[in-house]
């Protein structure tokens, strides 16, 4: 097993920017770019959440642990339509236009096919796919407007690869791939850019809740470094997507891992 690699410090690769992020409440992926966004210099910051109490205190952390006042918090749902639409007319209020929008809200799970319910399916599906459309749609008319702007998802390697009892979740993060895919051929022309991020493993609290610890153990042996990654790790690669370094890039998924097979 490879030892972890030392946090890189922000560079200023969004500075000036401003930046809106979909369920960045807690210790996972979410939270993390929250912080990377506010290290590499973006103005502005809003996060999202379905939790209260967790967005509050998500909140107070960034401001503390960055130095970035200017940092928002909003409860969302992205399955309902009602909050999709008062976030962004929220963000774009406060944050004087969102420059970059990094869609993270998902959610997993383990069942066979054959034991799975349309309700589980169906909330899968929601979450993680329609949210993640729901969301672009009702971002992009303010980006389009402006002529610029950055959309950012994150989808999962099980989107290419096949895994048990991952057939809802895997089903929604192909789907989300071929999301970026199409709305960036349709945002090009207005000078706008979406790509995802597809991440193997990263640890963090609500993966360790969901997931056994046998299964987790054996997902990260199968990485060549023999480790998960570390959430940070994924949200260096979404701040990279979010800047002008990868100008060129639209409709691009980029695989975050070390798998060797």
């Amino acid at each position: 097993m490879s030892t972890i690699p030392k946090y890189v410090e922000g560079h200023g690769l969004l500075k000036g920017k401003s930046v809106l992020i979909t369920a960045a409440a807690g210790a996972g992926i979410g939270f993390s770019a929250a912080k990377r966004a506010a290290e590499e210099g973006c103005r502005a910051l809003m996060i999202s959440d379905i939790h209260p109490r967790r967005l509050e205190e998500a909140v107070a952390a960034l401001k503390q642990e960055t130095g970035l006042n200017e940092v928002y918090g909003q409860l969302c749902n992205v399955t309902v339509e009602e909050e999709v639409q008062a976030l962004i007319a929220e963000a774009e209020a406060k944050l004087g236009g969102v420059d970059v929008l990094i869609n993270n809200a998902g959610l997993g799970g383990q069942k066979t096919v054959v034991e799975m319910t349309d309700e589980e399916w169906h909330r899968v599906l929601d979450i993680t796919l329609t949210g993640t459309f729901r969301m672009t749609r009702a971002m992009l008319p303010h980006m389009q407007k402006r002529g610029a702007g950055t959309i950012v998802n994150n989808a999962s390697v099980l989107g290419w690869r096949a895994q048990k009892e991952q057939a809802h979740y895997a089903a929604a993060k192909a789907g989300v791939m071929a999301l970026t895919r199409c709305s960036a051929l349709e945002a090009a022309e207005h000078g706008v850019r979406i790509n995802a991020v597809s991440p193997s493993i990263a640890l963090h609290d609500f993966l360790k809740k969901a997931s056994s610890e046998e299964l987790l153990a054996q997902l990260s042996s199968r990485e060549a470094f023999g480790r998960a990654a570390e959430v940070w790790e994924v949200a260096n690669v979404m701040m990279f997507l979010s800047s002008d370094y990868s100008s060129y890039m639209t409709g691009e998924v980029l695989s975050v891992s070390s798998q060797h097979a």
